[in-house]
């Protein structure tokens, strides 16, 4: 929670809690706003673009190819840089000789960071540019280095040995305490009718961005530079491009047009961000620096990995008593990230330790749900091992354990859509016949996603009638320019093709960065915001010549409509401004969104027990997320969080040699994603009794998905796997033991 504010809320205003994101990661603060909004979004009903399925406005340049990426940047005398990656996941470098790359043909400048301390593989240790890539390739490979290896650690288990070397002076483990009383808790999980536990592991996730980091610099010596950028935030790019240049940060535009995705891991200018400025400034042209994909996996962060040790258990009634976790994050050199146990259900006594691991690993960062579906596994795992035990139905048990009633009404709807009281097998791998076996399993998510007061929007009305909105705010893939451009063409009773959206440019006004689930929550506010004071100044402008009050004026089917009946058309209006048009700001108020979104997801699978093969054939997502901005887009978002949740719970994973320390699938071809072949059938589904305001909803459907596979996958065969990713070994040898007699 947000410390309370240090002083009274000025006369008019009042104090809330709104999220705010730094590098992905989501805390609460409470600003000052209006008490009164002034601003609504009206009755549903009668929109005609918000709440509705809304092509996107980019579509058709996406799909032809003429959106343009950062990696598709081209600018005049501009430089094609390259990073060198260390091969060793410890070592300490004793030499670096540039002298051979310098005199490459086309390489034009070379820098390097000298002797320094390696403490993970792609650790990066100079950097090229050249007039072309392939010269810059050239180049990097004619660096001489000279290492001298140390002793690496790459395995969590090894980590915590005595002998282990060590990644910091003071250890490898830092510990963040514990909570609870270890004693009692014990107690009352010896006298629970129920009692389930289990140790549980997650691995490291790569984002798997379909366009790499990086950026392009147009800098040429002066006080100036345009910088374009992979980006999450727009506005995070000007400071630290500025820092690295060496000159003022009003002084630099940053660019976002179109970016190949983020997921978390794009904040300020990053590694190769600041090479590429450093580039810049050695040579005065503009440098491009995106990451190979090698590069990519190795120096761009992941999800973070974890392990927890978990115990739980319930009375006989099937109400949750204690729970004790012991709770590891992994992140490589950083913290790591996992939301503390107990995960969203209802348990009265609570004893937990949570700590670092750390390991000669890049730094994981923020990944959609930061340290969230890491807590979520042993927890819905555990939700399904005590129904199990005390013969109640899954759902039923979390109706009882959850004190949200939204869940329950959730949970109904999932399981209507995807049939669950008939496809569900009253006890696991019961009642089926055949070598391939299927089964259901449920998991639940919970997400904050509100919206707070960091956006400023203009809109501009020009006296032939063209509309333009002017926002700052980035775009990863989510549909930003399609509400945009909808919710003011819906205030103005306009089609959307009358709207253009002018986005992603550090010029058009502030914005937050994308995290947290909080752009749309605190973009569409101020959207609106704008929208409502251009019109009221249309309105204000006309009514004079009209002979009409503002009051008796609305707007809709592309006219303006006067008390009585007279209607003129929308540009006739615009054409009675003279020459100056309308331009008004806009600015989020309180009110047009709101925070804290759930979900559902029921998954259905087949389990080959000849091949240990899962098959994902279906998978439910309930969602809310308040005022939907676009149906279509939200359902893409529901699916698209679901396929990145199946990708976590059956395929990803990053493989990393104990012995070498090096990665050993930095490719799409070894670093399985799913693909065509293994979609499911998706049953996306909007939860519209939510009737607040807009919240973001693109983040949190990522959560639940792996729990819910991995509960189905224990339905369909009884075997409990509890490392991710589900592996036919892991069925296999689970099947094996079952088979034997015992716990699988």
């Amino acid at each position: 929670m947000a410390d309370a504010p240090a002083q009274k809320a000025a006369p008019g205003k009042h104090f809330i809690e709104v999220p705010e994101v730094v590098n992905g990661f989501e805390k609460m603060v409470q600003v000052e706003v209006d008490d009164s909004a002034g601003v609504t979004w009206g009755d549903r009903s009668r929109m005609t673009l918000v709440d509705k399925a809304v092509p996107r406005v980019d579509g058709p340049i996406k799909v032809t190819g003429t959106a343009i990426y950062t990696h598709d940047v081209r600018l005049p005398n501009m430089l094609f840089g390259r990073i060198l990656p260390a091969p060793y996941a410890a070592a300490t470098v004793t030499q670096i000789d540039t002298s051979a790359a310098s005199k490459i043909p086309g390489v034009v400048a070379v820098i390097s960071n000298g002797n320094k301390t390696i403490r993970f593989q792609g650790d990066p240790l100079a950097a090229v540019a050249a007039e072309t890539p392939e010269a810059a390739e050239d180049g990097i490979r004619a660096i001489q280095v000279t290492f001298a290896p140390q002793k690496h650690v790459v395995d969590p288990d090894d980590a915590v040995l005595p002998d282990a070397p060590k990644i910091y002076p003071d250890g490898n483990v830092r510990s963040d305490g514990a909570r609870g009383d270890q004693a009692d808790v014990n107690s009352r999980l010896a006298q629970c009718a129920a009692v389930a536990e289990g140790e549980f592991r997650t691995p490291f996730q790569h984002h798997s961005c379909l366009e790499t980091h990086g950026i392009v610099v147009d800098y040429n010596g002066g006080d100036s530079a345009t910088v374009y950028a992979s980006t999450q935030s727009t506005f995070s790019i000007p400071g630290d491009a500025a820092h690295a240049l060496g000159i003022d940060s009003g002084k630099v535009v940053a660019i976002t047009g179109h970016m190949g995705g983020g997921f978390g891991s794009k904040y300020g200018i990053g590694m190769p961000g600041d090479y590429a400025c450093r580039l810049a400034k050695q040579t005065g042209r503009p440098v491009h620096l995106l990451l190979t994909r090698s590069d990519e996996f190795l120096t761009s962060g992941n999800r973070s990995a974890s392990i927890v040790r978990v115990k739980m258990g319930a009375d006989a009634s099937g109400k949750l008593v204690a729970i004790s976790a012991e709770q590891h994050r992994l992140g490589g050199i950083g913290d790591g990230s996992q939301r503390e146990q107990p995960y969203l259900y209802r348990v009265p006594h609570v004893y937990r330790t949570v700590d670092s691991i750390h390991t000669n690993i890049d730094s994981s960062c923020a990944f959609r749900g930061p340290g969230t579906p890491q807590a979520a596994f042993p927890m819905e795992s555990l939700m399904d091992d005590l129904a199990v035990k005390l013969n109640m139905d899954a759902i039923e048990f979390r109706k009882l354990n959850v004190d949200d009633t939204v869940y329950h009404h959730q949970m109904d709807l999932a399981a209507e859509r995807i049939g669950w009281a008939a496809g569900r097998n009253k006890s696991p791998g019961a009642g089926q016949n055949g070598v391939r076996k299927r089964g259901m399993g449920v998991a639940l998510s919970a997400w904050g996603a509100g919206g707070g007061p960091a956006c400023k929007v203009t809109v501009n009305i020009s006296p032939a009638g063209a509309v333009d909105v002017l926002s700052g705010t980035q775009d990863l893939g989510t549909g930003t320019r399609t509400y945009v451009a909808s919710i003011v063409a819906d205030d103005f009773g306009l089609p959307i093709s009358a709207v253009t959206p002018h986005i992603g440019d550090s010029r058009n006004g502030s914005a937050n960065g994308s995290g947290g689930s909080t752009t749309a929550a605190s973009l569409a506010p101020a959207v609106k915001n704008a929208a409502y004071n251009a019109r009221m100044a249309l309105f204000n402008r006309i009514a004079p010549a009209l002979g009409a009050k503002i009051e008796d004026m609305a707007a809709g089917d592309g006219k303006i409509v006067v008390g009585g009946g007279k209607t003129i058309s929308f540009k006739q209006a615009c054409a009675m401004l003279g020459t100056t048009g309308i331009s008004e700001t806009g600015e989020w108020k309180p009110g047009l969104s709101d925070g804290g979104v759930h979900g559902v997801q029921i998954a259905e699978v087949e389990v080959d027990t000849e091949t240990g093969r899962v098959k994902l054939l279906r998978i439910a997502g309930v969602q809310d997320c308040g005022l939907p901005l676009n149906r279509l887009t939200l359902e893409s978002q529901i699916n698209g969080g679901m396929i990145q949740g199946m990708g976590y719970a059956l395929y990803e994973g990053k493989v990393t040699d104990r012995a070498t320390g090096l990665m050993l699938n930095t490719n799409f071809e070894e670093y399985k994603l799913p693909g065509a072949l293994e979609m499911p059938e998706f049953i996306p589904i909007i939860d519209d009794a939510d009737t607040r305001g807009v919240i973001g909803a693109a983040e949190p459907v990522t959560i639940p998905t792996a729990s819910a596979i991995a509960n189905a996958v224990y339905n369909a065969c009884g075997v409990r796997v509890r490392t991710l990713p589900i592996t036919p070994d892991k069925i296999l040898n689970g099947l094996a033991a079952l088979a034997k007699g015992k716990t699988a």
